[in-house]
């Protein structure tokens, strides 16, 4: 019983150190490469309609790829 409660406590040091560290980093959690996109995934939810919010980012997304992709005759 002496060496687990040695090596639960050893754990919860290590534990904490690591907490404090990434704490005085001041850095904040960032996600995976590629994240659900990298493994076929387009989309976090199952749902067939999206929420407002996501709704409005790809309204958004879409018409800053339409301005991108316009073609301006006057400078031709």
């Amino acid at each position: 019983m002496m060496i687990f409660l040695i090596t639960f406590g050893f754990f919860l040091v290590i534990g904490t150190a690591m907490a404090i560290g990434y704490i005085v980093q001041n850095r904040t959690l960032s996600g995976s490469c590629g994240g659900l996109a990298s493994v076929g995934i387009e989309k976090a939810c199952n749902c067939d309609n999206p929420c407002e919010k996501r709704q409005e980012r790809e309204k958004k997304a879409a018409l800053e790829e339409n301005l991108k992709n316009k073609i301006d005759v006057t400078n031709l």
